[in-house]
């Protein structure tokens, strides 16, 4: 495992959340700020740019700083935790088996004018984190008639409830349910990610604590973009042998072999600190 490669700061601020999301929320301490730019350093990212990633942190309200004689800690703030938290239960409940579907769709009509991109930007990053896709513009469907309520706060949060409708129905007669899916989402490219999560990880065996929590890290950093990318679909709707069956039981399993020993050495890192 390369521990010399570059990391940006949107980079460098994505792993530290990684990192408080699996070890700090869960102990509900504060840490101190060596403990967390040695653990960031072994994924290559510089004391600058870590300790630049904590005062954003910072500026979001998502930590606290508390100085201790000439060191300093930082805590979760509440919202921080919050985000955490309801991170935590997206990544850790992905992949779950979903159950049998019923065959309805929720539509979702809602146009933005071009003059605003930034809106349309907006509603889409939103929409598509929901696991919408959008088979013809103004158009967004998903397999889950369950969101239509998030789907309704994304509008109404964007001043868009106006403009909008939304229907729950079956699939028609006219035109071909798997061509509206290809439309609406690339699952070439995504199976092409899942394929590369398993190559990465399959034969992966960390020896020491070190590299334990270091493959652990990794882990819960590459799946936590899949429930952003992955929309779910029933598996009827899905590629026959999909991917991403196999590479969200390997997550699950992996993180269950490699947290004792990460949880582990994450503690001998803060006892360190303390005594120091």
């Amino acid at each position: 495992m390369s521990r010399r490669r570059e990391v940006s700061h949107t980079s460098a601020r994505s792993l530290l959340m990684t990192v408080l999301g699996e070890f700090v929320l869960p102990r509900g301490r504060p840490v101190w700020t060596s403990t967390l730019v040695d653990v960031l350093a072994m994924f290559g990212v510089e004391e600058k740019s870590a300790r630049q990633a904590l005062a954003r942190t910072a500026a979001e309200a998502w930590l606290v700083s508390e100085r201790v004689g000439r060191r300093v800690r930082w805590s979760l703030t509440p919202p921080g935790r919050r985000l955490l938290t309801e991170g935590a239960d997206r990544i850790y409940g992905f992949g779950r088996d979903g159950g049998d579907w019923d065959g309805r769709w929720l539509m979702l009509l809602v146009s933005v004018p071009e003059t605003k991109r930034d809106l349309r930007h907006t509603l889409r990053t939103r929409l598509t984190w929901a696991g919408f896709g959008s088979p013809t513009p103004g158009v967004w469907i998903s397999a889950d008639a369950a969101r239509q309520d998030e789907a309704d706060e994304i509008v109404r949060t964007l001043g868009l409830d106006r403009e909008a409708m939304s229907f729950v129905a079956s699939y028609g007669k006219i035109g071909d349910e798997d061509a509206m899916v290809s439309a609406a989402w690339d699952l070439t490219a995504l199976e092409g990610r899942y394929e590369g999560f398993i190559e990465e990880f399959a034969g992966l065996r960390p020896a020491t604590g070190a590299e334990v929590l270091y493959a652990q890290t990794r882990l819960v950093h590459e799946w936590r973009r899949f429930p952003f990318l992955d929309p779910q679909l029933p598996v009827r709707l899905l590629p026959a042998s999909w991917s991403g069956v196999q590479a969200a039981e390997l997550f699950h399993r992996k993180h269950v072999e490699w947290r004792p020993a990460a949880q582990d050495h994450w503690t001998l890192l803060t006892s360190e600190e303390e005594a120091a």
